[in-house]
Order: structure tokens, then C-alpha cells, then sequence
């Protein structure tokens, strides 16, 4: 009986000391669903999560970054801020030269961010921090830069499993992303997708012009949303009913 004893509380033990464990695991990434959203519109543009009067608090001036990015190749098409993005140079497919920006104005030929995928979060912060690429807090703030790192780690997806990397065309069904579109979407882009004009009147751009142009960036924008403005994330959707929605919009008018 006694050996049973020792055997019982040494299995009590155990099971506590499993159960902590796997409370640890869950606080560490707490509202994970958030933060991977956070950090996929970091990716997408860091510099308009930060509003104005935050910028002024910071000392940060667009102006600052007239220049290039360090790491930004001399031969490269594009100036300035627009630089600093990291999509621009890992591509919104994370496949940077071996993506949809392995030709034409934004090549690069920097490689992308598919390696890193499931990598350790300190690894990553401590690249985005490091000289080379050198965001300092002033740009990425702390809670900021862990949503990016927990991003490149764990929200990204394999783009060309569900786009069609010779078409463009997305992987889904249309007539399952038109109800999932038009509760979710439509509200802001209309039923058309023709609300909101992404340029001007004499060069319009709707959301059915992007999502042929660019679907990478519309899954992409439809997985995390849009810094800077109201636009939902849809993470709490399953990636093909994401895609579904994609290839609903790849079916709305493209002018």
C-alpha cells in the first residue's frame, strides 16, 4: 500500500507538472489569433500601424526614409519608404526571388521567408533588430515586432497550394465565397467590389482588379487585414474558405 502511495503521488506530480506545462504554453501565446494578424499587417506595412500623433511621440518622421532600406539592392525599381516594407523584398507569397517578385519591378533578388516558417521567435526578433536589417523601436515597437516574429514563424501558408502560380487563379469555389464574401466583405466593398477605389477615377482599382492582379496580396490582406484601416482579419476562417472568398473576388467586376 505504501509503494502504491509513493507510486500515486509521484503520478500526481507528473500530471501537475504536465498540466503547468501546458498552461505555460498556452499564456505564452495568448489571443494568438490577434497577434499572428498584427503581424501579418506589419509585414504588409509597419509604419501605418502607427498613426500620426504616435509617430510625433516617437520622434518618427516619414522623411526619415527617403533612403533605402540597407539591404535594399542598388539595382532595385522601387525609392524610399516603400523599401522598408518587408514585402517588398519576401514577397506577399514570403517566396521573395523564387515568387511573383522573382521578375519585373519589384525583383529583388533577396529570397524570401518560407524557411523561417516555424522557427524560433527570438531567432527572428533578433534578425529584425540586428544591424543589417535595423528596425529599431521607434519603427517596430516591442509588443509589435513579437506579433511579426510569431507571423514569420507561424501565420504564414503556402501560397502556391492554393493559387495557381500560371493563372493566378485561387484554388477555391466561387459560389462558396460569395456568402462568406457578402457577410463579411461586402459591407465595406459593396456586393461589386466597386465601394472603395483603391487608386483614382481615370485609373480605378477595385477589388476585383486585385485580386486577378495581385491574388497573393488579396489572400494575404483577407487572412490579416489591412494596417492602418478597419478591415477585419478572417483568420477564425479555415484557410480554403479564405481562399474561397479570394476566388469569389477574382469573379467581381475589374473596372
Amino acid at each position: 500500500m505504501t509503494g502504491w502511495i509513493k507510486l500515486s503521488a509521484t503520478a500526481m506530480i507528473c500530471i501537475g507538472l504536465i498540466i503547468q506545462t501546458i498552461a505555460v504554453a498556452t499564456s505564452e501565446h495568448e489571443d494568438e489569433e490577434y497577434y499572428l494578424a498584427l503581424g501579418g499587417r506589419a509585414y504588409d506595412n509597419w509604419m501605418n500601424l502607427i498613426d500620426k500623433k504616435e509617430r510625433k511621440q516617437r520622434g518618427l518622421s516619414i522623411k526619415e526614409f527617403h533612403h533605402n532600406h540597407p539591404l535594399y539592392p542598388a539595382a532595385g525599381k522601387k525609392r524610399g519608404l516603400t523599401t522598408w516594407r518587408c514585402k517588398e523584398c519576401h514577397g506577399w507569397d514570403y517566396l521573395g526571388n523564387r515568387g511573383a517578385y522573382g521578375s519585373g519591378s519589384h525583383y529583388t533578388g533577396i529570397k524570401g521567408i518560407r524557411d523561417m516558417q516555424g522557427a524560433n521567435l527570438d531567432r527572428i526578433t533578433a534578425i529584425i533588430r540586428g544591424d543589417n536589417h535595423g528596425y529599431d523601436q521607434r519603427m517596430i515597437d516591442d509588443q509589435t515586432l513579437s506579433a511579426l516574429a510569431l507571423f514569420i514563424s507561424r501565420g504564414q501558408v503556402d501560397m502556391n497550394a492554393y493559387i495557381d502560380r500560371a493563372t493566378g487563379k485561387a484554388k477555391g469555389t466561387p459560389e462558396k465565397g460569395k456568402p462568406l464574401y457578402n457577410s463579411l466583405c461586402a459591407i465595406c466593398h459593396g456586393t461589386k467590389g466597386r465601394k472603395i477605389n483603391f487608386k483614382t477615377i481615370n485609373k480605378p482599382e477595385f477589388v476585383g482588379t486585385v485580386a486577378n492582379r495581385n491574388p497573393w496580396e488579396v489572400l494575404h490582406k483577407i487572412r490579416n487585414g489591412h494596417p492602418g484601416e478597419q478591415m477585419i482579419s478572417v483568420l477564425a476562417l479555415n484557410v480554403q474558405q479564405q481562399v474561397d472568398i479570394l476566388r469569389y473576388s477574382q469573379e467581381l467586376p475589374q473596372q
